[in-house]
Order: structure tokens, then sequence, then C-alpha cells
């Protein structure tokens, strides 16, 4: 193990974990969608794979977010998120799993239904399978505050809530995320690939916010490069920031602001709506690699991978990893606008 990893192993050592993420989660080769681009060489970490109700990135955040929540005696878990959030399902998934009621805030007027199995197929069929209770919000910039005022109003009937925030996204949730960059170097080191870069989609900020606090201990000379899938990349890299700072704080780390970006232009039309872009990713994905990517996150990070790519960001012979960060469910509630 390298001094780096070691350091990074032994801070997230101090942070209890839950255990349900399947962990680690591979690290794969792309190897024909590489040779349809022409190099780079590419290679997926596959976040899709972490477990319960049909994993993603989500899981390993909650993994060192909700101890706290069982050490504090929650007997209910409350988040929120769109109708198809991915963060919402394994939320969900994890309060099922643990026999903890969950209540969810669901917005709507974010983004209008692009498809009529929207609102019923997809991530928001399989909330209600695991049994959460559903609270349908109007859509505000504080995407907070309806799950607060979800929490105060369960604590005024005599419930223990535990508040889990937008996106799983807080300070332990960046934590969690460096524990990624731990598995990218060792399995890299196993496989022969030294990755000069890892790009990812990023929206509620702490999935980079861990991986580049992580990094900047384990892997400091590897980029990490967030795909705005918000269409906000001044909020989006803002939030990185705050939460890598809170994150390095609690691991006593350095973190340099410098190091955050935050690629804007490839997000399409808005958030949740699929362009060309995404679309032709996502059946390069399937086509290729056997990769369900979904049309709001992952496809969309893929596409502005593949778009730095054609603008030469890289040489032929470099290695650059991919996070899939999940959500397939929601490709059935885009399946008629999507053409596949």
């Amino acid at each position: 193990m390298n001094a780096g990893r070691a350091i990074l192993a032994k801070g997230l050592s101090a942070f209890p974990r839950l255990g349900l993420a399947q962990l680690p989660t591979p690290l794969e080769p792309m190897k024909r969608l590489t040779e349809h681009l022409g190099g780079p060489r590419l290679w997926v970490k596959r976040e899709d794979a972490t477990g319960i109700g049909f994993g993603g990135n989500k899981l390993r955040k909650l993994d060192y977010v909700l101890p706290e929540a069982l050490a504090n005696g929650a007997d209910t878990i409350v988040s929120g998120g769109v109708v198809q959030s991915n963060s919402q399902r394994q939320v969900a998934a994890v309060a099922a799993k643990l026999g903890l009621a969950c209540h969810l805030a669901v917005y709507h007027g974010r983004i209008e239904p692009p498809a009529p199995e929207y609102k019923t197929s997809g991530n928001a069929l399989l909330n209600r399978l695991f049994g959460a209770h559903l609270h349908d919000v109007p859509w505000i910039d504080d995407r907070n505050a309806a799950i607060r005022a979800l929490v105060n109003e369960l604590e005024t009937k005599g419930r223990r809530p535990y508040f889990v925030p937008y996106g799983v996204s807080n300070a332990l949730g960046a934590i969690a995320y460096a524990s990624t960059v731990g598995e990218i170097d060792s399995q890299a080191a196993a496989q022969g690939c030294n990755p000069v870069a890892i790009v990812h989609c990023s929206g509620s900020a702490g999935t980079q916010a861990g991986l580049v606090v992580g990094t900047s201990i384990a892997m400091p000379n590897v980029r990490i490069i967030g795909i705005d899938i918000d269409a906000e990349p001044d909020r989006v890299r803002a939030d990185v920031v705050t939460l890598a700072q809170e994150a390095s704080n609690l691991l006593d780390v350095s973190f340099d602001e410098a190091s955050v970006e935050v690629v804007a232009g490839h997000v399409g039309p808005a958030y949740g709506v699929p362009h060309a872009l995404t679309i032709e990713a996502i059946r390069l994905a399937g086509r290729l690699e056997a990769l369900p990517l979904d049309p709001v996150y992952s496809g969309k990070s893929l596409a502005g991978l593949i778009a730095l790519i054609r603008e030469g960001r890289w040489r032929k012979n470099d290695d650059v990893v991919f996070v899939h960060t999940g959500g397939a469910p929601s490709l059935f509630a885009y399946q008629s606008v999507l053409g596949i």
C-alpha cells in the first residue's frame, strides 16, 4: 500500500460504517469503447454495483451517514428528490433493509415529465416497492427545505426522524466518497492502470467533493473532472468546494480549491432532459460494453467524457476512469423519449 493510500485508510477508519454497501466495487476496462473512440484507455468504476435496491453511489454515502441515525435511536429516515431520484430510491432501500420507516419529499416542477411513464415507472415504482411514504412538494431553489419541513412535521407526531440531505451530500457523504479513491488506487495498480483523470457526473456535489479530497491524499497526480448535470456549474462548483473543505477538516488534511474542476455544457436542454449526445452515449455504452446508463446522470457524464476525448483532452495511451454512479432503473421511466 502506498503511503497516501495508507493515510487515507487510517483517516477513514475513524468513521463508523453500516457495511450495507458491497465494497469494493469493480474497476473494469472498457476495451470496445476505447477502440471505438481511438483512445485514451477507458476504465469504469462500477458504483452501480454497490448492492441493495439496484445499487448506486449513494449507498456508499449512506454507509457512513446513517450510523449516526442508528446511534441516535432514529425510527424514520427522511430525504427527498425529484420523481426519478436515484438518491431517494437508495434511501428507501436502505431504510427497508434496516427496518426503519422512510418518508420522502418528492419534488414536482423542476422538470416537466418527459414521458407518460415518468411518474409511475423506474425509481418511482421502486420507492413504492420498498415501502417509502411519498410526500409531493413543489420544487424550490432550497432543495433541502421541504425535507427539513417533513422532519419537523414527523417530530410533532412523536417520531424520531433522521435528516438525510438531498443527494446524501454533506461532509460525511463526502468522506464516504473519498473511500472510492483508495479502491481505485489499489485496483488500478493491480491491473496496470495509471489514471490521469477520474470523470463523473456532478450535481449535489458530495461525490466530487469526496473524490477531490481522496485524490489529494492518495492520488495527487490524478485530476477529478465533474461533468455538470444540473445546468448550474457555478453553484455545483461552490458546493463542491464547501463540502470538500468540511470533509478535509474532519480528516485533518489540507484542501486546494484550485483542484475543483466542473465542466459545463453537457447537460443538454435542462436537468433531467436527455439530448442527442446523452442518447448517443447511452447507446454506445450499451452496445459496446453492456453497460446500462441512465439519461439524467451517468449518460450525461459519459457524453461529457466523450466530448472531452473528441476535443483532444488526453493522449491515446492515457488511462481515464469513468465513475458509473448507477441509476439504470430510470431508463424505464424514459423509454418513450430515448428511441431505443
